[in-house]
């Protein structure tokens, strides 16, 4: 658990402790974004998700912000330890002062999709949507 401060295109948006905070693109981290009880965006939407872990102000909600923008993440307090970890690879630990930036890349890559049933259909069928 950590304390974070918050800021999306340079504009502090609010610092608060929480287990972390996941910030992804609609097609990314999709697993562990929802299990942290964040939105489900449809893959289309050129966006960037901003979603806290277990934060202690039900306040603190997540947050969609265009795909352009530049979300920032400072280290404010460290009760513990803290890492930083991207797409599942190999820790980093942070320390306090840290500042993490994630913005998109100016690459992109296609992505084929084999199923040309969509993403409801996908959603009825992993999540049960529907279903008694």
């Amino acid at each position: 658990m950590g304390d974070f401060s918050v800021e999306i295109d340079q504009q502090a948006v609010a610092t608060f402790r929480a287990d972390g905070i996941i910030v992804s693109t609609p097609t990314g981290s999709t697993a562990y974004n929802l299990a942290a009880d964040g939105p489900i965006v449809m893959p289309s939407v050129n966006a960037m998700l901003v979603t806290p872990i277990c934060p202690h102000l039900l306040t603190i909600r997540p947050i969609v912000v265009p795909g352009d923008s530049t979300v920032s993440v400072e280290v404010v307090g460290v009760p513990n330890e803290i890492y930083l970890t991207v797409d599942g690879q190999e820790a980093v630990q942070l320390k306090l002062g840290d500042l993490v930036h994630c913005q998109r890349s100016e690459a992109s890559v296609r992505l084929l999709r084999h199923s040309p049933n969509g993403l409801f259909s996908v959603l009825r069928s992993k999540l049960k949507w529907g279903e008694r």
